[in-house]
């Protein structure tokens, strides 16, 4: 079997603030291999982000800092390079899509510009083989008459548009990895569909590997391999992502699958997961999602659940597993879960 690409263990990232400490990211592991596609979900807050962010040491410190842990990238652990090392490696190697097109380019600079300086300063190319790289990349993502609009200012396109450029900047120098941080935020769900039908050719067609950061569950379903689900900082279930939609077995993950609307059920009402996500400057000693749980018990609040192997390849940390397991299979058993989100997804 194939080494991974990227091997993520016990990364732990806190911000000291006068609040208190925010643990947000909290002993998180995985492996990714080459041209996988791996999708990060959860609510607002979850640490999906500061996962990402903290794979290319990008905390801002202070008030951020990663504590504890590896980040294994193609054989070269990223926590203990050097910063000019650490500079080579982004967007050159691992890339990042970052969230809001609108705010995410430089408005005094035309599109061409932000698009060669990366090219020159990792590939070396003079600025005229970055000119002709950039025109290609534009094409690649299907921005038409691509030699005109380098010369165009971030505010002459579209929301979908500078999408699309932000997807080119990320894919210049050929990465092995690429980021993508709700890279359908804030766009039409026409444009959605468009964006992420470019990054999953691109995928394939280049064979880079790509981590989805999405609360969009449709997404995940129909372009992601494995799904890991985060809540409170720590992945509370991991797996192939047809299995995760067919047999959850966290009671989060589960109540993420039913409050989503199904084409085969119009008229049932939403089932929407009831409390709040947990202060993450006080966690409780015991399951971070216990106190919004049905299925809590007595040990779900004195003791911390451990990620560990349902079935193979199928990672869950919960006591009640195997409870959330026969209530999935009742609930979704009817409900192709999976195959219902890729259609609504294809239908936007």
């Amino acid at each position: 079997m194939a080494d991974p690409l990227l091997s993520v263990q016990n990364l732990s990232t806190s911000f000291f603030t006068s609040e208190g400490v925010v643990r947000a990211v909290n002993d998180v592991s995985y492996d990714l291999m080459p041209g996988q596609t791996l999708g990060l979900v959860g609510e607002s807050g979850s640490g999906k982000s500061v996962s990402a962010l903290s794979l290319l040491r990008l905390i801002p410190n202070p008030p951020g800092k990663i504590v504890n842990g590896e980040v294994w990238f193609d054989g070269e652990e990223l926590m203990s390079v050097d910063d000019s090392r650490m500079r080579e490696i982004r967007g050159n190697d691992i890339a990042m899509v970052f969230q809001e097109p609108m705010t995410s380019l430089n408005p005094v600079l035309t599109i061409g510009r932000q698009l060669t300086e990366a090219i020159e300063l990792h590939m070396g190319l003079g600025r005229t083989q970055a000119n002709e790289r950039a025109i290609e990349l534009l094409n690649m993502v299907g921005i038409p008459a691509a030699e005109q609009r380098l010369f165009d200012f971030p505010h002459q396109f579209s929301g979908g548009m500078r999408q699309r450029v932000m997807i080119a900047m990320a894919l210049s120098c050929d990465p092995k990895l690429l980021l993508a941080d709700e890279p359908t935020t804030a766009l039409d769900v026409t444009i959605q569909a468009q964006v992420l039908e470019v990054m999953a050719r691109l995928s394939r067609e280049l064979g880079t590997a790509v981590i989805v950061i999405t609360h969009n569950l449709g997404v995940v379903a129909r372009y992601a391999d494995r799904v890991n689900v985060m809540y409170g900082g720590r992945i509370v279930e991991s797996g192939e992502a047809g299995e995760i939609y067919a047999r959850p077995k966290h009671a989060y993950t589960l109540g993420l699958l039913e409050s989503v609307p199904r084409l085969d059920a119009r008229t049932g009402r939403l089932i929407p997961i009831e409390g709040t996500p947990p202060d993450l400057t006080n966690l409780p000693d015991g399951c971070s999602f216990a106190p919004r749980c049905r299925f809590v018990t007595d040990q779900c609040t004195t003791e911390r659940p451990v990620l560990q192997e349902f079935a193979p390849g199928h990672l869950v940390a919960c006591w009640n597993s195997e409870a959330v397991a026969l209530e999935a299979d009742t609930i979704l058993a009817s409900a192709h879960t999976e195959e219902i989100l890729e259609e609504e997804t294809a239908n936007v």
